[in-house]
């Protein structure tokens, strides 16, 4: 009882550093309000490392993820005739804004992914990872999270294999 509570605790801190993290990155990259996409980034910054260790089982740089959500954006610009002039980048020319004071606001692919996230919760009685987070942001098929992994070459459903494969490998450890 008293480690199940300890265990909710600990899942609690990890949610609160998600959704500041996320934020973190939205604010950084220009925008108010965090995606699904900034909390695949903030999982990878997860101590428990599951999150990049389920990109690099794929042979994918969980680095590069950034620049291509970053990428994502330019051509969502280009698609409705807004082009950067060539030198220009998304990431540099984008003024950081600051952090929201109030109540947490996100876009509505982050309610979807905390409602996949809490499912995935309901089902594993495990710390929360990374891993969980990546496995909850590719459960959406449309938006951002899924063009980005699409223009890294990866197949959604390969990277929910190598994800749970992470939560096994840390729950065998």
């Amino acid at each position: 009882m008293l480690s199940k509570l300890r265990q909710k605790f600990r899942d609690i801190k990890t949610i609160k550093s998600l959704f500041e993290k996320a934020e973190q990155h939205a604010n950084a990259s220009g925008q108010r309000e965090p995606g699904s996409e900034h909390f695949v980034m903030a999982a990878f910054g997860l101590p428990d490392g599951t999150a990049q260790n389920a990109f690099r089982r794929l042979n994918a740089d969980p680095n590069q993820f950034a620049t291509a959500v970053a990428q994502q954006y330019i051509s969502a610009l280009h698609d409705i005739g807004i082009s950067l002039s060539q030198g220009n980048s998304l990431v540099s020319d984008t003024a950081p804004v600051p952090a929201n004071n109030g109540v947490f606001k996100a876009k509505p692919s982050v309610k979807a992914l905390i409602a996949a996230l809490w499912e995935l919760k309901k089902a594993d009685s495990a710390p929360l990872l990374g891993a969980h987070v990546v496995l909850a942001a590719i459960s959406a098929q449309f938006g951002v999270t899924p063009r980005t992994l699409q223009s890294m070459g990866v197949d959604p459903a390969s990277l929910a294999a190598a994800a749970k494969a992470e939560i096994a490998a840390f729950h065998s450890a």
